[in-house]
């Protein structure tokens, strides 16, 4: 098998021609696909994929641990039965009852930041898909720290944020746990505003305005308006890529360098069923 990468955008996302990730890739194969991934900023798409749950769990632990349902009820709700490492977000309807999250991720957010180890990456996959709408928009944090200046820059380096599952107050992620106030609350995590990746050994700006909620050490009027700057700056459309999904498109993105925004436009034209896989991260580092 040969691998062709193909950029999606100046900066950020690329598109892997060639792959049949149903198959075992072996040790080589799977580091040029990782490679591709860190070289495209984070972001990879693969299409026309058909995979079963247990061949998209086994590829997905080729990029680590996997995260399972566990005890977060969100989570339990949606996740396939039998394969508790796959969350499912759909719009469509069984009985009456959701088999997915329909609006998931309809905000600018990295996944899990919340958490004292947020998820490394994210793979999900696109099974049934509406004929326009559903689009995803990727933010690459690499560029939104390089295109700083430098002032700004030193500011930045020894600030660190709270980031907390209640600020995304509103969303149909905080309306799901309702009543659950002590599991919202224990959700929160203090990182640097700016991170190191460990595999590219370039520096991110780690902000999103899903989960970070303030900055140590300032007012939060201070807090907010410096906020408020970096989330408008890094998802500047210029450094972003909007993704068209196809049926069976499978996209790897990688939450230490990249934000996203699930676009919810579809709801009237389509059903729209995927599959996802969350790959357990270590602490974010200066």
């Amino acid at each position: 098998m040969n691998l062709l990468v193909r950029p999606l955008s100046p900066h950020i996302g690329a598109e892997v021609i060639g792959a049949d990730l149903g198959q075992p890739l072996g040790d080589n194969l799977f580091r040029e696909l990782y490679q591709a991934w860190v070289d495209a900023d984070g972001l990879l798409v693969v299409r026309d994929q058909q995979l079963t749950p247990e061949q998209q769990i086994a590829f997905s632990r080729q990029f680590g641990d996997l995260a399972v349902a566990g005890d977060n009820p969100v989570i339990q709700k949606y996740s396939l039965p039998g394969h508790p490492e796959i969350f499912r977000v759909s719009n469509k309807k069984k009985d009456g009852e959701p088999l997915g999250r329909e609006d998931a991720g309809t905000y600018w957010h990295s996944d899990g930041t919340w958490q004292t180890h947020p998820s490394k990456a994210s793979i999900l996959y696109g099974i049934e898909i509406p004929r326009v709408g559903g689009n995803t928009m990727f933010a690459d944090l690499y560029q939104a720290w390089e295109t700083l200046t430098p002032t700004m820059q030193g500011m930045l380096g020894g600030l660190r944020a709270v980031h907390a599952m209640s600020n995304a107050s509103g969303t149909s992620f905080e309306r799901e746990f309702t009543g659950k106030a002590d599991l919202v609350a224990a959700r929160a995590a203090i990182h640097p505003l700016v991170i190191t990746h460990p595999d590219s050994g370039r520096k991110a700006l780690f902000v999103n305005r899903g989960y970070t909620a303030q900055i140590v050490g300032l007012s939060r009027s201070e807090s907010d308006a410096l906020l408020a700057f970096l989330f408008q700056h890094s998802t500047a459309p210029e450094l972003v890529y909007r993704h068209a999904w196809q049926p069976r498109d499978l996209l790897i993105w990688d939450n230490r360098c990249t934000a996203h925004y699930a676009i919810p436009d579809y709801k009237e034209i389509g059903d729209r069923y995927l599959h996802r896989t969350s790959v357990k991260g270590d602490r974010p580092m200066q």
